[in-house]
């Protein structure tokens, strides 16, 4: 997180999305009977509570998961679906099992108790993995995502990652995103928890399907889509972007929403090839961006938006932004996968007594919020 990253600051963008009302846990499909049985939990939790359940003993716990680090939280509506359908056969939440947590979107502190659970320890032993996994994973992308709106606050931030990761992940690491500030999405998948689709572009193997010719795709595109959809153009593919957005931008006119740099950081666009002295001409530059800008607003195009993608993070933003580059939107990708915020989950009371291993202790909180 750039040393420059404060979420308190009252200039900056709003805080994150906290929904009144948590997620309810049919959306998140879970494989109940799977996780009830310990088919993807760590083996020692699973056995754990075999050997309970054959002494006899079923002690009543509390146990609390926290990370380390300064973070936005995200998949505790997830981790609660979690401990409300996949107990121990015989266990039910609100009855047997109680739960205090924090909400997705909420700021935390290191060490700082996000999930509270407590129980007869067989009911959930074997959900540990799953719970802190899920908070883990969306925690990582919610604080990523929250870094970058920050950097690049009032402008847009697109949540484009899916290729770079399994598409099993899309779903919650979409409303983590969204949670956290990202205004649009690249799949349908990573909208749908709110309701949304993707948002895309005229990608580059649609143009190379178009023999190369940029204008023509974008055209069809323009032409096969609803006026509801924005027109944004790819235009690297020919490693010429000020004269390929004109062309673009004189074929579709007002259709044309924007055009999207994405010049790979190993290549120098033809546009500067005169001009390399003083500056490093590589990728999607602010040299490059200037060029796109002034030219297309020489020729009445001013409606059409930049937005800038490849390689970009919260620290590359942030430069962009101090020397006032005229980049309308970011795309980010693999930057916001980047990181970790793992999290632990501690038995910390038993029976009402503190128990936990040294170094870890029970942490009231104010915060956590019953679960009902």
């Amino acid at each position: 997180m750039p040393e420059s990253y404060n979420p308190y600051s009252p200039s900056g963008p709003p805080m994150p999305l906290r929904k009144e009302k948590r997620l309810d846990p049919s959306i998140f499909q879970l494989p109940v009977e799977k996780m009830r049985r310990g088919y993807y939990s760590d083996k020692y939790f699973t056995r754990a509570r075999e050997v309970l359940a054959a002494e006899g003993y079923d002690p009543l716990v509390t146990m609390q998961a926290f990370q380390k680090h300064p973070a936005w939280v995200a998949g505790t509506d997830e981790a609660i679906a979690i401990l409300k359908l996949c107990l121990t056969e015989g266990y039910e939440f609100g009855r047997d099992v109680t739960a205090r947590a924090l909400r997705d979107g909420d700021r935390i502190e290191p060490w700082e108790p996000v999930l509270e659970i407590t129980g007869p320890y067989q009911a959930f032993a074997h959900l540990e993995t799953l719970y802190v996994g899920v908070l883990a994973r969306r925690t990582r992308i919610a604080t990523n995502t929250r870094a970058v709106v920050e950097a690049a606050w009032p402008k847009s931030v697109m949540f484009f990652p899916a290729r770079h990761d399994h598409w099993m992940v899309q779903t919650g690491d979409g409303w983590a995103a969204h949670v956290a500030g990202a205004i649009g999405v690249s799949t349908d998948a990573q909208a749908s928890w709110w309701g949304s689709e993707g948002v895309g572009t005229v990608p580059h193997a649609l143009i190379a399907a178009y023999g190369g010719d940029t204008t023509e795709a974008a055209a069809v595109l323009a032409r096969q889509v609803g006026d509801d959809v924005d027109v944004i153009a790819l235009v690297d593919f020919e490693n010429d972007s000020v004269r390929t957005a004109l062309d673009v931008a004189r074929a579709l006119g007002p259709r044309l929403y924007g055009v999207r740099l994405d010049t790979s950081d190993t290549m120098v666009d033809r546009s500067l090839f005169e001009e390399m002295w003083d500056f490093d001409p590589r990728g999607v530059n602010p040299t490059l961006v200037h060029k796109v800008r002034d030219a297309l607003d020489r020729e009445g195009f001013e409606h059409v938006r930049i937005i800038c993608s490849g390689g970009f993070n919260a620290e590359r933003i942030l430069r962009f932004e101090a020397e006032n580059v005229p980049v309308d939107a970011y795309g980010i990708g693999s930057a916001l996968l980047q990181g970790s915020y793992d999290f632990t989950a501690d038995v910390v009371r038993v029976k009402g007594k503190e128990v936990a291993k040294v170094g870890r202790r029970y942490r009231d909180s104010a915060r956590l919020e019953p679960v009902s």
